[in-house]
């Protein structure tokens, strides 16, 4: 027997709200210093699965990030089995994908442990973790719907919106490069890029200023038209998102980058992945909507 739709929705959501909780935990880890608080991989240690009395504090924390992917995991594997034992067959790739990511990103993170904390490799677990987030949120708001319909707007705002979703790729890029070649390594032994923080600091600002802008100019002409209001609600609550983020950004910049602004500023980025791919869900209508664009019906004379 077919689960219901609300047990599709909460399990969805509950596993895109894991997906985001967990890089934030990600982060924590980092600004402790904690990266290498387990030393190696698989193993906490060489010859220990699990933390140690002699890897203090940092052992504990670096441990315990490390059995959250485990609660993901279940959390991932409920999700993948309730889709499939659901009608929604348009879910199951989205399912089967944050699934897959789970063991990528183990195996990244072993890379990135047993590499010392490169910069590199950690950017990449990163940024995998945000492709999660944003496949999550998907798959949780298409859960609510009945199916996916025809896109809402004209290809003008289509295109703006897919800008928008490679200007958001491009701040969370640069701003891994950032992150990258500051202070907040993991680990004191970590390595860094060796670029300029100041050069890459401006070059990701200047990147943000693109994305507000055209966020900017996407919601003016939405309201401009008669256009869906979730379109306009997601353009709206996504710039909200941007502005905000970008204040943190700077206050953190010029106050030499405390700990607890630098995770709040990773939450923002995982906010800002998140509402980025619901402004790509929102344009397209659940199946049972026309499209916004389609042409009217000729009238049909009487008489």
């Amino acid at each position: 027997m077919p689960v219901s739709a609300s047990l599709v929705s909460r399990v969805t959501l509950a596993n895109a709200v894991a997906n985001a909780a967990i890089v934030v935990t990600g982060g924590a880890v980092r600004l402790t210093g904690s990266g290498l608080g387990c030393p190696t991989w698989p193993r906490c240690t060489d010859e220990s699965f699990v933390a140690t009395p002699e890897l203090a504090g940092h052992g504990v924390i670096e441990f315990g990030n490390r059995l959250l992917t485990f609660a993901l995991t279940a959390v991932a594997i409920a999700t993948v089995v309730v889709v499939f034992r659901s009608v929604r067959r348009d879910l199951r790739a989205l399912a089967v994908i944050g699934f897959l990511g789970i063991p990528a990103q183990a195996l990244l993170g072993g890379v990135t442990v047993l590499t010392g904390l490169n910069p590199w490799t950690v950017a990449a677990h990163f940024l995998l973790s945000m492709v999660l987030v944003a496949v999550a949120t998907i798959l949780w708001l298409r859960s609510r719907e009945p199916g996916v319909g025809q896109p809402l707007l004209r290809r003008p705002f289509l295109l703006l919106v897919t800008g928008i979703a490679a200007a958001t790729a491009v701040v969370l890029v640069i701003g891994t490069v950032v992150t990258g070649s500051g202070p907040h390594s993991g680990d004191p032994e970590a390595g860094r890029t060796g670029f300029d923080p100041e050069l890459v600091s401006q070059l990701h600002a200047d990147v943000v200023f693109l994305l507000i802008g055209l966020t900017v100019a996407l919601l003016v002409a939405l309201y401009a038209i008669d256009s869906p209001a979730r379109v306009r609600r997601a353009a709206r609550d996504l710039l909200v998102i941007e502005l905000a983020q970008g204040v943190i950004g700077y206050v953190q910049y010029f106050t030499d980058l405390p700990v607890a602004l630098v995770l709040l500023h990773m939450l923002g980025a995982v906010l800002i992945t998140a509402f980025t791919a619901r402004l790509v869900w929102s344009v397209r209508g659940p199946a049972s909507e026309l499209p916004l664009t389609a042409p009217a019906e000729p009238a049909t004379a009487v008489g």
